[in-house]
């Protein structure tokens, strides 16, 4: 095994050696360049390379020597692995003539025949190095971007210098200073002042990336500074970013959720809130509603105070535990609370938090007199909605299939999903005058005990004589009667009719027949899930989503229909019967404005060729990127095109023709595309020219 393991690692190196030039020769022109990212994707190719020949060479070696040293008898292979005593004793043969069969010499033909050498490969990379090379070089021989001339010595001395002074406005806090012309970041609204040191020699123009052209002298040049710009002096390029003034922050992490719900033995809530902004906050308030009561005598109470300052202008921390009895929080209130937070900026900022609720539940008792006062407003939090019934029931299913449920937590489950579909036919049996409930258990008894067979109440209704027949329960069913009528009697009474869907009025007669669908379905749900059968409470459930989904399409349709006020028509043409004058109801569609001026479009079109650019080129350029190009490194690029294309770079027209195209808007790229109508008699006329051209 130790034999093969050598003639491999000697068959490896020679393929190494046959490959090596080409490996160090394909880096040579990247060094040549010198093109770092050159030289790194030849350095990845080349372990590429490395890796295939790797893999090539363990798996055809043998095959290598057996057609090349007929001393190897065909038998390669076993110099590797000998499973059996033949092979074994072949083996030992083979190892025996190993080292007088196979010599170096040999071994560097027989590489030189399986492993190219890779001369095309080269020429590849040297192509591609002097292809990199030219686009690099191209712009400078053509001279895009010029840089002015070197002067000599004596006139250089005569020219002047160029300082920065940078003024801040006074509520960020920000001190003046002076700096040397380069890149720049200062806060909106700063005032930039350009000056001359040591004279005024030389072309001192500064150029600003928007169109505006400075010339410093013995006065300084100044400039408000409220966007990005690119600008340049004496050839040097410089970039001046604006930071806007950010708006405050507000964060209020405490309480977690939108709409708290206390508990019922909670005797405080906590408050947290932090503000942030890049300078200073003047004002920051927190504004609480506090609503009491329900029904027709809900009452409000608003309140406001400050949020106390910080040692940090920029930074305010605020959090409070309050007792219930100090915001007068009473059970079933509510407190609405958002805050308020206001900068220094010049044009002062003033930002507002989302409303927070927070809710006191109310006494059982208390709830459950508002919810009898009035059915139709009840929507308890915990009720659940079909659609995730239907998610439930579908679990159950799966869990039943996939796991043995014992047949208790089946039944528990799937009493509870209808328990669930149950509060859910309620709450839409309210929309048809379902209020069974009403007046307590009883009451809904009542119209269970009145739909029992006929037979059941003549059983139970019949006048028992004593004499007759000799039925201990003679009395309790009398006294039942007698409930039940005397139910009946405070129904009709004090209670109105709702109780039947024919004299609920709240909708009409097609939205009714939908919801009787939805209850219909539901029913037959809640039935299969209480009978433990959940599989076949699937489809009821489905019929009565879609029921659902229908009403509110149509509680959509109706709303729209309402929400269309026709137009006015003239006092004098009401009632006349002419038509002549009054406004149409139907509604044009408004014709789209034209997407770009005419002088963009002309300026497009003459920078996708070398011809003379039109009058006004500049601004008409400087304006479109100034209005269409939000983004400060999008403006700033488009600005260096312009100033290049100015200088007379041909090259960097096309750059500049992107980024007019860019601020077109998507759809609107195709800025040279002409209409043109095609009819049958122009495209007969087309063919019948090209048939007399043919001959």
């Amino acid at each position: 095994m130790h034999g093969g393991v050598e003639i491999t690692k000697r068959v490896w190196r020679a393929a190494q050696l046959r490959r090596m030039p080409l490996w160090i020769g394909g880096a040579l022109p990247w060094l040549v360049i010198p093109s770092g990212p050159g030289l790194l994707a030849w350095a990845g190719w080349c372990a590429l390379d490395w890796v295939k020949l790797r893999r090539r060479v363990a798996y055809e070696w043998p095959a290598w020597l057996d057609g090349a040293v007929p001393e190897m008898e065909d038998s390669a292979a076993l110099l590797d692995a000998a499973d059996t005593p033949i092979a074994r004793l072949q083996q030992q043969r083979l190892f025996a003539r190993l080292d007088a069969a196979v010599s170096r010499q040999q071994l560097r033909q027989i590489a030189r025949q399986h492993v190219s050498s890779g001369l095309p490969i080269l020429l590849v990379s040297a192509v591609l190095a002097g292809m990199v090379w030219y686009a690099t070089t191209r712009p400078a021989q053509e001279g895009a971007v010029t840089p002015p001339s070197p002067v000599s010595s004596a006139t250089a001395a005569t020219l002047a210098g160029l300082t920065l002074k940078l003024a801040p406005p006074a509520y960020t806090g920000v001190a003046a200073s002076t700096s040397a012309p380069g890149d720049l970041q200062v806060p909106e609204q700063t005032v930039v002042t350009w000056c001359l040191t040591g004279g005024t020699g030389g072309n001192n123009k500064i150029e600003l990336g928007n169109g505006e052209t400075l010339e410093p002298g013995e006065q300084c040049a100044r400039w408000t500074a409220t966007e990005s710009v690119v600008w340049r002096w004496r050839g040097a390029r410089h970039t001046l970013r604006v930071i806007p003034d950010a708006p405050p922050e507000i964060t209020i992490s405490a309480p977690t959720q939108m709409i708290q719900d206390l508990r019922d033995n909670a005797t405080g809530t906590t408050m947290t809130v932090q503000i942030k902004d890049d300078y200073r906050i003047t004002r920051a308030t927190l504004h609480m509603t506090l609503a009491q009561g329900s029904g027709e005598n809900v009452r409000f109470t608003d309140r406001e105070m400050p949020l106390p300052a910080s040692n940090n202008p920029k930074l305010r921390n605020w959090s409070k535990t309050w007792a219930l009895s100090e915001l007068a929080m009473e059970p079933g209130d509510e407190l609405y609370f958002f805050v308020r937070a206001t900068d220094n900026a010049g044009r002062a900022q003033t930002v507002q938090s989302p409303t927070y609720t927070v809710r006191r539940p109310a006494l059982e008792q208390e709830a459950e007199e508002e919810s009898a006062a009035m059915p139709s407003l009840v929507k308890p939090a915990s009720l659940r909605s079909q659609r995730q019934i239907i998610i439930d029931t579908e679990q159950l299913i799966a869990d039943m299939r996939s796991t043995k449920l014992a047949a208790a937590d089946v039944r528990d489950r799937s009493e509870r999903i209808g328990d669930d579909q149950a509060q859910l036919r309620r709450r839409y049996g309210q929309f048809l005058g379902e209020e069974s409930t009403l007046f307590g258990e009883e009451a809904a008894k009542a119209p269970r005990a009145a739909e029992k067979p006929a037979e059941e109440e003549g059983h139970e209704g019949h006048d028992h004589a004593p004499g007759g027949h000799d039925h201990e329960h003679g009395e309790p069913n009398q006294r039942k009667g007698g409930i039940v009528n005397e139910t009946q009697q405070i129904l009709a009474t004090y209670g109105h009719a709702h109780d039947e869907a024919e004299n609920a009025t709240m909708y009409d007669e097609g939205t009714k027949k939908v919801l009787r669908r939805v209850l219909v379905a539901m029913w037959d749900a809640e039935k299969s899930l209480r009978a433990i059968t959940p599989k076949s409470a699937l489809a009821p459930e489905h019929k009565a989503l879609e029921a659902i989904k229908e009403l509110q399409q149509a509680e959509r349709i109706y709303l729209h229909k309402t929400a269309f006020t026709p137009p006015p028509i003239k006092e004098e043409k009401r009632m006349t019967g002419e038509m002549d004058g009054a406004a149409s109801y139907r509604r044009t569609q408004v014709e789209q404005a034209a997407a770009l001026p005419e002088e963009l479009r002309t300026l497009v079109q003459a920078l996708s060729g070398e011809a003379a650019l039109p009058a006004l080129w500049m601004r008409t350029a400087n304006d479109w990127v100034r209005t269409r190009l939000v983004e400060d490194e999008q403006r700033l690029a488009a600005q260096r095109a312009i100033q290049d294309v100015a200088d007379g770079c041909i090259a960097c027209r096309p750059v500049l023709r992107a980024w007019l195209r860019s601020g077109a808007g998507q759809g609107q790229v195709l800025l040279q595309a002409k209409t043109s109508v095609d009819t049958a008699f122009a495209r007969r006329w087309r063919e019948s020219a090209d048939g007399v051209a043919k001959p």
